[in-house]
């Protein structure tokens, strides 16, 4: 499925440092890569925080300090990180992100569509969309040397 390639390509890319809050349709590939760094199948530091928003700050943190870092969110979520996304997309730190796309509104929706990552257009974040599992792995890898080689998102 597509949330474990997102995983195994996180894994491949070596990631550091893991932060995510778990938000429906993304819940597991970070459910996947802390089950990774439990058993050492990746040798990550995971971190477990209380929203989306700290999610963003830990990664801001750990690239910062010089760690390939990794996150996930889907709608909402993505939504609740937003004030940071400006922060990390000024401060052109090498973040890769997973967004599993959801629709926004109304009320409780778990249709897909694009209007959780539109909506953050402007937040200076490269946005690399994908058809299947394939392209989920191989988009995350490239994700990471694009990040690294421009310093953007």
């Amino acid at each position: 499925m597509g949330n474990h390639s997102a995983s195994y390509a996180a894994q491949l890319a070596r990631v550091q440092v893991v932060s995510a809050y778990p938000i429906t349709p993304q819940t597991q590939i970070v459910e996947e890569l802390s089950e990774m760094c439990a058993d050492g199948r990746l040798a990550a530091k995971f971190l477990k925080v209380e929203s989306e928003h700290s999610a963003m700050a830990a990664v801001i943190a750990a690239s910062s300090a010089g760690s390939r870092t990794f996150t996930a969110t889907s709608a909402n979520g993505l939504a609740y990180m937003h004030e940071l996304l400006h922060w990390a997309g000024g401060a052109r730190l090498p973040i890769v992100m997973v967004n599993a796309n959801r629709a926004m509104a109304p009320g409780w929706n778990i249709w897909a569509d694009q209007t959780d990552s539109l909506s953050q257009r402007d937040t200076g974040w490269v946005q690399l969309y994908v058809e299947n599992n394939q392209e989920v792995l191989d988009t995350v890898i490239q994700a990471f040397r694009i990040a690294e080689d421009v310093l953007c998102r």
